[in-house]
């Protein structure tokens, strides 16, 4: 892109006879670009936009999302990418974001309007448990069935666990993984 300014020299240099070629040379620009700017193909001060890559997607993407606006983007762009796509993750997310191509869903409207209660979770105040089921453990763990089992303790407010195996989940060896788990 030129300045006015510059415009205004090359026009002046091409009235006095100067080629193309010379112009170049004098004012360090591309002999494309006197061209363009000679021919009128081009104005000063105005950037020509480069061809937006997305352009060609947004009617599939807005089908798609007005078809299920709860798709995930990485879905989505599983289906661009046969279609040729190339753009990243970050790239769909932000042209849908910008785009606003994500239509708003009707059946959970309702949802962010009903009222609601803020549950605090104050530092040490809170664990949440939960069991994992762990199939065909090891034969070194010594465990009498095919089946395993890991209590997990999760602390609401930091998200730090700890974790306990257990060979059963009935409430004497609940309370003895939760009593180790605490003790960690």
């Amino acid at each position: 892109m030129l300045s006015e300014r510059s415009s205004v020299d090359i026009h002046a240099l091409h009235r006095q006879g100067f080629t193309i070629s010379e112009i170049a040379r004098r004012t360090e620009h591309d002999r494309k670009t006197i061209r363009a700017y000679l021919n009128g193909e081009r104005q000063p001060g105005v950037r020509v936009q480069a061809p937006d890559p997305f352009e060609e997607f947004v009617d599939y993407v807005t089908a798609r999302l007005t078809e299920d606006p709860h798709l995930w983007a990485q879905t989505l762009l599983d289906e661009l990418r046969p279609l040729g796509f190339t753009g990243s993750y970050p790239t769909l997310t932000r042209q849908i974001r910008t785009r606003s191509l994500r239509p708003a869903c009707l059946a959970c409207s309702h949802v962010t309007r009903r009222a609601n209660a803020v549950i605090d979770h104050p530092p040490g105040e809170e664990t949440q448990f939960d069991w994992l089921e762990l199939p065909d453990p090891p034969l070194g763990w010594g465990f009498p069935s095919k089946k395993a089992f890991l209590l997990v303790g999760s602390l609401a407010h930091s998200g730090v666990w700890r974790a306990v195996i257990s060979s059963s989940m009935d409430v004497p060896h609940l309370l003895a993984a939760m009593t180790t788990l605490l003790a960690l």
